[in-house]
């Protein structure tokens, strides 16, 4: 049965917390409420957007919030401002899972449209066997998404392991019985992953393939 590494992407492979908060200042300022600081915006970046927002502003309209952050973000796509760079050490990462006979999902909270958007950005869209989003799915920690990525790439939970940067990452791991690595680089604190039960947090992303190996040496 084939081992299968599902990553989240918003922090996690990419680094886009500036150009969310950005566009999610946009659609604040475009309702006449206060935008949340960055420092409390990238706690929720990983949901699906309507959770996002449910958090954010628990008394304004999240469906219309949402589509009004969208329109915000296509519309800094088409003018050339969004910025979501791979965060250093995740090419060699992948690189190695896939000389390790690995392979490679998404499961996140952007769309369809804008996770494409993003791993063709980067050259990436052929690496992954599965794509999994919050169009199709509910939102982490529900497993839904991880599961879905198991099924398509044939893999049990013993052979799969999540790597994210939140604890809802972690969550959906738990949730769905795989490994649950956590990614210390993105925006969450190391501490809330250990606390939201990671199997082991990886301080860069040089550390993730001897984890990985762990979990399913363990489980096998």
């Amino acid at each position: 049965m084939s081992r299968l590494a599902i990553f989240d992407c918003d922090g996690t492979l990419v680094d886009s917390g500036a150009t969310i908060h950005r566009a999610l200042r946009a659609a604040f300022e475009a309702h006449g409420l206060d935008c949340p600081p960055p420092a409390v915006s990238r706690k929720v970046i990983g949901l699906s957007l309507v959770e996002a927002m449910t958090m954010l502003a628990p008394a304004a309209d999240h469906e219309t919030l949402s589509r009004t952050y969208k329109d915000a973000f296509i519309a800094m796509r088409q003018s050339g401002r969004v910025e979501e760079p791979l965060f250093d050490g995740i090419l060699p990462l992948l690189d190695a899972l896939a000389a390790g006979g690995w392979l490679l999902a998404v499961a996140t909270g952007k769309s369809d449209r804008g996770l494409r958007h993003c791993l063709d950005s980067h050259g990436l869209h052929a690496r992954f066997v599965s794509l999994q989003t919050a169009d199709r799915h509910p939102s982490k920690p529900h497993p839904a998404m991880a599961l879905a990525a198991m099924a398509e790439a044939d893999a049990s939970p013993a052979n799969s392991v999540v790597i994210g940067d939140t604890s809802y990452d972690i969550g959906m791991a738990l949730a769905a019985g795989a490994g649950a690595i956590g990614a210390a680089w993105g925006y969450h604190e190391p501490e809330e992953l250990a606390a939201a039960g990671a199997h082991g947090v990886a301080g860069d992303p040089g550390e993730v393939l001897a984890m990985a190996r762990q979990w399913v040496e363990k489980a096998a």
